[in-house]
């Protein structure tokens, strides 16, 4: 559904950019589409959709953890204290502070 909605919406700007209609039609599309966006349906529709993206998302990542969590950089529950670019830092030797 995703790849169709994306080749529609291609083929729509293809046909705006290269009509030879003139400023006239592309107005009129231009106000169909701004019509469409802003219809409360739609956007409804579009606001179900991406919730049910999400929740799908998560929950196929949480599978794929689950599944492969050792075997996925950046992904992997492990124990020890993950670095702000992901990858899990080193042990670092505490060193103590002498009062001398």
């Amino acid at each position: 559904m995703r790849y169709r909605m994306m080749f529609i919406l291609g083929l729509a700007i293809g046909y705006v950019l290269g009509s030879r209609a003139g400023r006239e039609r592309y107005e009129q599309i231009k106000q169909m589409a701004q019509r469409v966006a802003d219809n409360p349906s739609v956007q409804e529709t579009a606001g179900l959709v991406r919730a049910k993206a999400t929740k799908a998302a998560g929950m196929a990542r949480s599978k794929a953890e689950d599944m492969f969590g050792d075997r996925m950089p950046f992904r992997g529950r492990t124990e020890r204290q993950e670095s702000a670019t992901g990858w899990p830092e080193e042990e670092k030797a505490t060193v103590s502070k002498s009062p001398y």
